[in-house]
């Protein structure tokens, strides 16, 4: 991690009086209502997203013990599951102050698409843990920070999806390196989260000026994904606003290949691939009893097209 200076600490947004804030660029826009201050506690809240709450009848059997994991590893936090017409409501509460992000929000044209959205626009909002409803907590998230890293340095923590080490590596995923984002762990206002809201916003405002809201929805991993989660990931490790960036020297995929202990860049600690992504058999990754095991996926994506669904379906087709 040569790129970044040791200590090299992010900048804290701070709130000041602006006279015409929908002027101002979306992310600026974000960055005054959502201030962020990486020395302040994570909230203790745990996001999900599904069609049914717990309650309903309708609330699939698969999905009970992945669900009540989460309550059960973490009996302090707040745990809610949000349905899609109880997101509206929220998006609008939270978001009503920067009109063009709620607006992105309503326009876009498939769930999957609103599911990917959700999870970054209530971590920037609110923070806390998102996780998708196929998500099963292994150990609690106090553990998942390692004690050689002080919590009030850290704003984001992530996992590695995939790390494909295989010369076809760009035909089973986006990234060479892919950050996962079916659980996340953020502080709210992070830049990260404040960034890629900014760019899904004008991505999807722009098709819709363009008319072309409806069309290459194959490319849902480029829009809202973990194809430009992680793109905006190594867009944050690399800017010399955030870090002491070296000349000539560049944080990408390198830094990351073949990891087996937490590494910290700047305020994000960046999981192995072990940590939410134990058990698929490939890629380094070790099983749900590993020490580092903190999540395991189910890889359901019921709610996706087939083609969407993660690679680890085709993957453990492939090795039959």
């Amino acid at each position: 991690m040569a790129a970044v200076s040791p200590g090299a600490p992010p900048i804290v947004q701070q709130k000041q009086k602006i006279e015409n804030l929908l002027d101002l660029p979306i992310a600026d826009q974000l960055a005054y209502q959502f201030p962020y201050d990486v020395q302040t506690r994570f909230p203790a809240y745990i996001w999900q997203t599904w069609k049914y709450v717990p309650g309903s009848t309708n609330f699939e059997e698969k999905f009970r013990v992945p669900e009540a994991s989460w309550t059960e590893k973490h009996p302090e936090f707040v745990h809610e599951v949000i349905t899609d017409s109880v997101a509206v409501h929220l998006m609008r509460h939270l978001y009503s102050s920067v009109p063009s992000v709620l607006e992105a929000y309503e326009s876009l044209p498939l769930p999957i698409l609103k599911a990917d959205f959700f999870r970054y626009l209530i971590l920037l909002a609110r923070g806390g843990i998102y996780a998708d409803i196929d998500t099963q907590a292994l150990q609690p998230a106090t553990e998942w920070i390692s004690s050689q890293f002080k919590p009030s340095s850290v704003g984001l923590v992530i996992g590695i999806e995939a790390d494909p080490d295989r010369p076809d590596w760009a035909q089973w995923y986006s990234r060479r390196i892919q950050f996962c984002q079916w659980t996340i762990q953020s502080k709210p206002g992070h830049p990260v989260l404040r960034e890629i809201v900014a760019n899904i916003t004008m991505e999807t405002l722009e098709r819709k000026r363009k008319g072309t809201l409806k069309k290459k929805l194959d490319k849902v991993v480029d829009w809202t994904g973990p194809a430009v989660w992680t793109d905006t990931i190594f867009e944050y490790f690399n800017n010399p606003k955030f870090f002491n960036i070296q000349s000539g020297s560049k944080i990408d995929y390198q830094n990351f290949t073949g990891m087996k202990e937490p590494k910290k860049v700047g305020d994000v600690v960046v999981l192995p691939i072990t940590s939410f992504s134990p058990g698929v058999g490939q890629m380094g990754a070790g099983e749900v009893d590993d020490p580092m095991a903190f999540v395991k996926h189910d890889f359901e994506g019921s709610w996706k097209p087939e083609s969407e669904r993660h690679i680890g379906e085709e993957k453990k087709k492939e090795n039959k």
